[in-house]
């Protein structure tokens, strides 16, 4: 069970990913959205580079470690999610769902850091 939770994780993190690349393939690229676009690139894809790391970690104290990154990453995500929404109007409930997930994954990666022993 715990490890279809955790592969569970892993295609969600990877889901919210291409999410995010999908969306960067579809906006503008004016002055505006590219630095946008590069640091949106760069955290979404960390959070489940992070989680898929803290997954082969050696150490209870690694994976923590992981697990924290992830939280952040997330938190970062969803920031340039929120700035790329205001924007991009045209594409906002798009990536108010995005954010969501963005949020959701926050809260997942926060969880597991409050439960760990």
């Amino acid at each position: 069970m715990v490890t279809e939770k955790k592969y569970d994780l892993e295609e969600r993190t990877l889901k919210f990913t291409k999410a995010c690349v999908d969306l960067c393939k579809i906006v503008v690229k004016d002055v505006i959205n590219l630095e946008f676009i590069k640091q949106l690139m760069r955290a979404s894809g960390s959070v489940g580079a992070n989680y898929r790391e803290a997954n082969e970690s050696m150490s209870k104290k690694d994976f923590y470690h992981r697990i924290k990154i992830c939280r952040k990453e997330a938190k970062e995500s969803r920031y340039w999610l929120e700035i790329l929404r205001h924007a991009n109007e045209k594409y906002g409930e798009q990536i108010s769902g995005l954010v969501d997930e963005a949020t959701q994954l926050t809260k997942i990666f926060g969880s597991i850091i409050a439960n760990q022993p």
